[in-house]
């Protein structure tokens, strides 16, 4: 980054957010500000500018501790409503993974499956306040003897309960058709055949990570709205790709970075941590994620202030090339295109089918606006940003 014109530390604009004095607005509001003023201008006066999005992410879990028992036990499997959890950590701890199927359920073997609860469905229920029934089994040792453990529990009763995910907030990810003369079933929805329709899943302009494109606010320790609690940043997600190519103003154009998150479960809310039963394919977590971006220069803003017209992904084939490991693209589209419905592609309209919610996106970018304005959340100031 050259030398910039406006310069602000973390520090000042944590001080003006203590003050009530600090001025937020969202990653759509920006866009017009900075038409309107230019970035310099708009740097001088904006401090934060405010992102969200709400979609499925299907690296999601939850670390929990339930409590010894009397006498002790040492689990070494654990079922959370007959969803499987892995207990290869300690005595009482277990991690649930979001995409886990019910222990019973018949999968696909009639398909398509409707995988109507699992490892989504149970986190959902924790934080809606419900009862989950545990069921524990171990080996025994003399310090463990016990070799099986059945009650219900609540998150009110787990004495430990974190909601950590390990890969979030994708920034970009593909546009999805069938090139094949059949239905499919995908983790990007039902995809019609002869590219009967087109799915993606970004919120565009709200979305994080294409808000911040080089990560340069985003990073270890940043804080963040998460599941309708406060969240943090923790790691760089797995998949973490950002050597993709990038349009001229440094947007990729394909699936790049993504994000760790964790937080704490007792926050959060069911509205913003939702069980999804996607069919033929399996279980999963939609995610409410935000994340505040701090105006420190006119460079900053300015990433801040890009619109749907120039974020632009790939389509895809996940009728035939996506299984069998090809990257061909079929074309390339902006997501202004995406939301409006219908794109063209081989000389017909498609119409277009979001995954992701905009109307949820745009709730979480003003929720994370009004805490801020109110002085009920801080930016975090990370410890190093993600690799870029």
């Amino acid at each position: 980054m050259g030398k910039t014109k406006v310069n602000k530390s973390y520090k000042e604009i944590n001080e003006k957010i203590k003050s009530g004095k600090a001025v937020v607005v969202t990653a759509e509001e920006i866009i017009d500000i900075v038409k309107a003023e230019g970035p310099v201008n708009a740097a001088k006066h904006v401090d934060v500018v405010t992102t969200g999005t709400f979609a499925p992410m299907c690296s999601s879990g939850v670390l929990l501790n339930f409590g010894h028992a009397t006498p002790t036990i040492k689990a070494s499997k654990v079922w959370l409503n007959n969803v499987s959890a892995y207990a290869g950590i300690a005595a009482v701890d277990c991690y649930l993974g979001a995409a886990e199927p019910c222990e019973d359920d018949p999968l696909n073997k009639v398909y398509p499956g409707e995988f109507k609860y699992g490892g989504g469905h149970v986190i959902q229920d924790l934080v809606a306040g419900k009862k989950v029934h545990l069921k524990a089994t171990a080996y025994g040792t003399t310090c463990y003897p016990r070799r099986e453990l059945e009650k219900d529990i609540s998150l009110r009763t787990l004495p430990y309960a974190t909601l950590c995910n390990p890969r979030n907030g994708y920034q970009n990810y593909n546009c999805a058709v069938n090139l094949s003369g059949k239905i499919i079933y995908t983790y990007m929805g039902a995809l019609k055949p002869r590219a009967g329709n087109a799915n993606y899943c970004s919120a565009g302009q709200l979305s994080p990570l294409f808000n911040d494109p080089f990560y340069q606010t985003i990073g270890i320790g940043t804080r963040i709205f998460l599941g309708g609690g406060v969240g943090y940043v923790a790691w760089f997600g797995t998949q973490h790709n950002p050597g993709v190519k990038r349009t001229d103003k440094g947007i990729p154009v394909a699936p790049a970075g993504t994000m760790w998150v964790m937080g704490d479960l007792k926050q959060m809310s069911p509205e913003w941590l939702v069980g999804v039963s996607i069919q033929g394919y399996g279980c999963s977590l939609s995610v409410g994620l935000g994340v505040p971006i701090p105006i420190l220069n006119e460079e900053i803003v300015k990433q801040t202030a890009i619109s749907d017209e120039d974020i632009f992904t790939q389509i895809i084939d996940y009728g035939n090339d996506y299984p069998n490991g090809a990257t061909k693209s079929y074309g390339q589209v902006s997501y202004a295109e995406l939301k409006s419905g219908l794109i063209k592609f081989n000389g017909k309209e498609v119409p277009t089918v979001p995954l992701s919610s905009i109307v949820k996106a745009r709730d979480i970018a003003n929720t994370l606006k009004e805490w801020i304005s109110k002085g009920k959340f801080f930016i975090g100031e990370p410890q190093c940003t993600l690799p870029a």
